[in-house]
């Protein structure tokens, strides 16, 4: 059982893909912040996850300022 709260969970996930922006690795930003989005019951459906990966594939988010805006949008 996840004993975090939604708001927890989200700035977990944000630290976490932020890391790999600031790398330069959107791709894997991209991955961590939608994976780790399923780890929660309050996350796990979150509409950007859809959202994001019709941007991600379609090449919107292809710099680190725009990965980095994108998961910074969450909430």
């Amino acid at each position: 059982m996840n004993n975090t709260t939604r708001q927890e969970h989200l700035d977990w996930c944000k630290q976490r893909a932020l890391e790999y922006c600031k790398r330069g690795d959107t791709q894997q930003a991209f991955a961590s912040m939608m994976s780790d989005l399923t780890k929660h019951p309050d996350t796990a459906k979150h509409g950007a996850i859809r959202l994001g990966s019709l941007l991600f594939f379609g090449g919107k988010l292809d710099s680190t300022q725009e990965m980095a805006k994108f998961i910074e949008g969450f909430n």
